[in-house]
């Protein structure tokens, strides 16, 4: 099933900024990287992150990650998407959860990644719609 996102610009300069450097590392660590590599720099993400981030700033976060993906030329999708926002907020000081599951819904259920706002459920994401996610590992 395809989604549409929203891809309109969106963040601070500095967000912007930061979205396109985590896309940029997670796009390579993701490429170049085995998996348990690519765990190892989301954990050190979380750990860089130190302080909380609002709703509203997670949604620009992860909004500037999507438009920052529309200008690449190679495939960008939610396990990319989702680990650069984790990465682009690390590198403004920022933490979020990185999220990878599945995504369970009459009928079809789908694998999943996402960013994830401690406390407030996925960020960006449709989960208002009735879309359910279920992580299996979560950083």
């Amino acid at each position: 099933m395809i989604r549409g996102y929203r891809t309109t610009r969106a963040g601070t300069r500095t967000e912007r900024c930061a979205a396109w450097a985590g896309l940029l590392l997670a796009v390579l660590a993701l490429r170049v990287l085995p998996f348990r590599h690519v765990t190892r720099i989301a954990r050190a993400a979380r750990r860089v992150g130190r302080r909380p981030t609002t709703r509203g700033r997670a949604e620009d976060m992860v909004q500037a990650v999507r438009h920052a993906g529309r200008h690449w030329p190679v495939r960008i999708a939610c396990l990319e998407t989702s680990l650069g926002s984790v990465i682009a907020a690390a590198l403004i000081g920022r933490h979020l959860t990185w999220c990878v599951g599945a995504q369970f819904a009459p009928p079809p259920t789908v694998y999943h990644a996402w960013a994830e706002l401690p406390g407030h459920g996925p960020v960006g994401e449709e989960a208002a719609a009735g879309w359910h996610h279920h992580a299996a590992l979560a950083i």
